[in-house]
């Protein structure tokens, strides 16, 4: 597998080194140089196969002789150890959870397919690898969980103040060991900055042997198409075959997943990007115009983001066509009052409870239903996290019904630690020198 940069169609790299680089240097995104079809008596029969054998296909399809078939095989094992069931609510409409890892989000694909591969890579008596990542809620817990106990390797997770839930923070401080975070007075887009500008500054390069964690690793990407395939399996089994997804989408790389998964010959007829008010994307796709703004802080802060990086790959692998990509994605926003309105939609139709990223998805399905009265394709919705991470968004009786996890319990116990740091980038880069 080689891979260029989203800035420098030229550049040539593998994908090891494409994992522990993360992001070129001249600041774009690796994407693969070739995006080979899946064959199609695997995607005709895709019903017959399992989650970790859809897994293996899909990544030794893409990595080809990367790592070895019976590594690769034994690699996947290891880190899809948990299930993504398609529940169906109705006959066409089905929620996709993506809660069921240790982390209790859907960010357990890429966090724990990366630690794999990185840790595969890693040799014996090399530079200790630090891995860098900003969160707005999510991912970092996942990271951390990913890479807790990993040898030779270091994490540092940057957070924003305030602006995640207390279980998601429980997640970020509690690990010790490998990990360490730090809460950063400001938006998860200043963490973002802080963590790219680390990758760009040559001291920094020169004293560590930096990479990221975040969705801009494209080992954080390829896992993640995993579950879309996954779902197409689980529709065929019940006789469904047109499929439209509803993605929560911040950085858009979940998002990018699943447009990566339809350019490997995924059938799927359309895909909604679900956004709050941070809404760049619908913006751009209403407009023509792609203009970035500050973060606001709303129920959904997984999504809270105002720079999403991961916009170019997308744009990337359509070409930069506008055209053909609004062909394939529709995207709709949505407010906390709407988002608040389809939890409980949600509860009283289904008697299901979904977090606020994850109701944000069912009325982005249910808007496109209305604009396309007569598509009759079967809907799925992502949820993308455990809904007992956002306890106080929920009406009493509707948080009532919500179990909580056993590992969520045992956080409570553990000491928390974090560092504090503001957004200026000389004080983050004197905390990587200075702090041991």
């Amino acid at each position: 597998m080689k891979l260029y940069s989203t800035n420098n169609k030229n550049l040539r790299v593998s994908f090891k080194e494409a994992v522990f680089n993360s992001m070129p240097q001249d600041k774009g995104l690796y994407m693969p140089v070739e995006i080979p079809h899946l064959d199609a008596d695997f995607i005709k029969n895709i019903e017959n196969f399992s989650l970790p054998e859809i897994a293996y296909k899909v990544a030794s399809t893409l990595l080809k002789d990367e790592i070895p078939a019976n590594d690769l095989k034994a690699l996947i094992d290891d880190a899809i150890n948990f299930e993504a069931p398609a529940v169906k609510l109705d006959d066409k409409t089905f929620v996709l959870e993506l809660f069921h890892g240790p982390s209790l989000a859907f960010k357990d694909f890429g966090a724990r397919f990366m630690s794999r591969v990185m840790s595969y890579f890693l040799k014996d008596g090399e530079q200790l690898l630090d891995v860098l990542v900003a969160t707005s809620g999510d991912t970092g817990g996942a990271v951390a969980l990913g890479f807790l106990g990993v040898p030779n390797t270091r994490v540092t997770i940057l957070y924003p103040e305030g602006k995640v839930s207390p279980i998601q923070e429980l997640q970020l401080t509690t690990n010790g060991q490998n990990i360490r975070a730090i809460e950063v007075k400001g938006t998860f887009d200043d963490c973002q900055a802080l963590v790219k500008q680390a990758f760009a500054d040559d001291e920094l390069k020169a004293n560590f042997r930096l990479t990221s964690a975040n969705s801009i690793n494209i080992s954080r990407l390829i896992p993640q198409t995993f579950y879309y395939f996954n779902t197409y399996a689980q529709l065929k089994r019940q006789g469904l075959n047109d499929v439209i997804f509803s993605v929560p989408s911040g950085n858009f790389g979940n998002i990018g997943a699943g447009l990566l998964a339809y350019k490997l010959g995924l059938p799927v007829k359309q895909f909604i990007a679900a956004t709050n008010i941070n809404d760049t994307v619908p913006r751009f796709l209403e407009t023509g115009v792609y203009e970035t703004k500050p973060s606001t802080q709303t129920y959904s802060n997984a999504m809270d983001v105002g720079a999403p990086s991961n916009w170019i790959r997308i744009m990337d692998l359509f070409d930069e066509d506008v055209e053909s990509l609004k062909k394939v994605v529709t995207s709709y926003r949505f407010n906390d009052e709407e988002t608040l309105a389809g939890i409980k939609e949600i509860d009283e139709k289904f008697d299901y409870v979904a977090c606020p990223h994850t109701a944000i998805a069912y009325l982005a399905i249910e808007k496109f239903r209305q604009e396309n009265p007569e598509d009759e394709s079967a809907a799925v919705f992502l949820s993308t996290a455990h809904a007992c991470k956002f306890p106080d968004i929920f009406p009493v009786d509707i948080a009532a019904k919500i179990e909580i996890p056993e590992q969520v319990t045992a956080l409570e116990s553990k000491p928390q630690h974090a560092d504090q740091l503001g957004i200026d980038f000389e004080g983050f880069k004197n905390y990587l020198l200075n702090k041991a």
